[in-house]
């Protein structure tokens, strides 16, 4: 592991994208399998049987493997793609994200609102600062992620990270370094490449 948990690249494991036909570590890329029913599964967790279909974490990436029908040749066999399965993908680690934010809230490693997170970026002990990307950006300016890699997240909605903290809305997070917060920026990271639009349509305020 890097400083603040992050995963150490030089170390995971890495895997060839099928379109893009780079290699590079697990943590950047999706992993699939073909199911009972021959259809194409995303496996989030990387816990599902079967040989592993990889493609990186960035929607240009997943639409040509789909367009392409790249999943059948790297099966070796007819599969059955869904339509929607980049939108599975991204609503998959949608999901993650806020059940990992969640999970961290429970275990006392994350907190909400502006004071707060400034307390803990004062006292060194948020690992990485969240703010809404619908939030004032006046208002986010005031806060400075911490001086370390992947210390930022910046493209979930208010909304989103008021599911995540109990709340209607959030425009300010911090999460402290641990395995909650490694889970964290890792299925971020993976979301911010497959969004198709970051961020809500209407700005809050922050």
């Amino acid at each position: 592991m890097a400083r603040g948990g992050a995963r150490n690249p030089a170390t995971d494991p890495e895997r060839r994208c099928i379109a893009t036909g780079e290699v590079q570590p697990k943590a950047g890329l999706i992993r699939f399998v073909v199911g009972p029913d021959d259809r194409i599964v995303p496996d989030l967790l990387g816990k599902l049987p079967g040989r592993g279909i990889w493609v990186a974490a960035d929607r240009d990436a997943l639409e040509l493997a789909v367009r392409k029908r790249l999943f059948a040749r790297a099966a070796k066999r007819a599969v059955t793609v869904p339509a929607d399965l980049v939108d599975q993908v991204e609503a998959g680690l949608l999901r993650r994200v806020v059940e990992g934010l969640s999970l961290a809230r429970k275990a006392g490693q994350a907190v909400a609102g502006y004071e707060k997170v400034r307390g803990w970026l004062d006292s060194g002990e948020a690992r990485v600062l969240i703010q809404a990307v619908d939030g004032s950006a006046r208002g986010k300016t005031k806060l400075r992620p911490p001086d370390e890699p992947d210390a930022y997240i910046g493209f979930l909605t208010a909304r989103e990270l008021g599911l995540a903290f109990g709340r209607e809305h959030v425009i300010h997070g911090a999460l402290a370094a641990g395995g909650l917060t490694e889970r964290v920026v890792e299925d971020a990271a993976k979301l911010s490449g497959v969004r198709k639009k970051i961020g809500g349509e209407t700005p809050g305020k922050g």
